[in-house]
């Protein structure tokens, strides 16, 4: 064989090659979730008995999950059905339910728009039993953390108004309710939550808050859009 029917030999080799991952690569196109299809799955689960129709808990003892972000919405409904997460007001609920009925239901519920709790006057106790405001004490460490403490700022990875980075995974947590904020800061603290990934990235934020700081922080956040 010449050099010229080899070179156009291996170039119809390596074209068919490219043409061929290609049909692959379009083959395996990444499932994103039918926004419709979610609301169905909603409605068949009981969803809204605890998180309501749109996401919307009508109570701080279940999170709202309106708009929160899908990424973040399916990786937690992945932890819990394969037991990395506890929920106890879930346990056995979706064991059934397939990662594209998770994409769906992640579909809806971030297609809704998020209602805020809203933050409240209110005072915490820090050093001694001194009280102070918790509005302004929970704005600091959002934004800035308490660097004698090693306690990084909130805002870094959930953005200055708590509408969090979709892509990172990073949730939105500005108007969220601030009493399920704090208990999910101290179920971070004190080891109860775990399924931050290898980084432990929430563990190690909340690990030297006070008392005082979560509950004032969650309280600041709740007012947050």
């Amino acid at each position: 064989m010449n050099n010229s029917k080899f070179l156009l030999t291996a170039a119809i080799v390596v074209s068919s090659a490219f043409l061929m991952m290609g049909n692959a690569f379009a083959e395996e196109e990444v499932y994103v979730g039918d926004p419709e299809e979610g609301k169905n799955i909603a409605n068949s689960a009981g969803c809204a008995g605890c998180h309501g129709a749109d996401g919307n808990s009508p109570a701080p003892t279940f999170p709202k999950i309106a708009g929160i972000g899908s990424k973040y919405i399916v990786k937690q409904l992945q932890d819990i059905r394969d037991g990395k997460r506890v929920v106890v007001e879930m346990d056995g609920l979706i064991d059934d339910y397939d990662d594209d009925e998770f994409k769906d239901l992640a579909a809806y519920y971030s297609s809704q728009t998020l209602q805020l709790a809203g933050a409240k006057p209110l005072e915490v106790k820090v050093n001694a039993g001194i009280k102070v405001d918790a509005l302004k004490l929970g704005a600091r460490v959002y934004r800035a953390g308490n660097q004698e403490t090693n306690v990084p700022s909130c805002m870094g990875c959930h953005s200055p108004r708590g509408l969090g980075n979709e892509p990172a995974g990073f949730p939105r947590i500005g108007g969220q309710y601030s009493e399920y904020i704090a208990k999910q800061l101290r179920a971070f603290r004190d080891g109860e939550r775990t399924n931050d990934g290898d980084s432990a990235i929430m563990r190690q934020v909340a690990k030297n808050m006070t008392n005082a700081e979560i509950d004032a922080v969650a309280n600041y956040i709740a007012g947050l859009n």
